[in-house]
């Protein structure tokens, strides 16, 4: 049994049930924006571990101080120019391009399935 619309309200239900226009174009610059984001910054951490701009920048040498009896400078670079720690950081590169080709994809085909959640087109009867 489904309730009945008060109608001695002076609002119309129509008015209740309309949907307010959507800004397509903002969603589209937000989504050409964060493509371009995504993939900028998995280009470069894609190749900047493997320059040699890598093991010669601040972080590197963050631990030059000694920090109680521990002298952590030699194991910290150590641990920088690791190989495995070189790959972590261009596997979150991998990451960030496969976002941004996923969500570039999203946008060409039209699947804007973020915008429909709850939106059914068929009515129930």
């Amino acid at each position: 049994m489904t309730p009945k619309p008060d109608t001695s309200s002076p609002v119309s239900s129509t008015a209740i049930h309309a949907r307010r226009p959507r800004a397509k174009w903002f969603q589209r610059i937000a989504s050409i924006l964060f493509v371009i984001f995504c993939l900028e910054l998995g280009l470069f951490l894609l190749i900047y571990p493997w320059t040699e701009s890598w093991s010669a920048n601040y972080f590197s040498y963050l631990g030059q101080g000694a920090i109680g009896p521990l002298r952590l400078q030699p194991a910290w670079h150590e641990l920088w120019n690791n190989s495995y720690v070189r790959g972590a950081v261009s596997g979150l590169g991998l990451v960030n391009i496969w976002v941004a080709v996923a969500e570039a994809l999203r946008m060409y085909i039209g699947g804007d399935s973020r915008n429909d959640v709850g939106n059914n087109s068929r009515e129930e009867t």
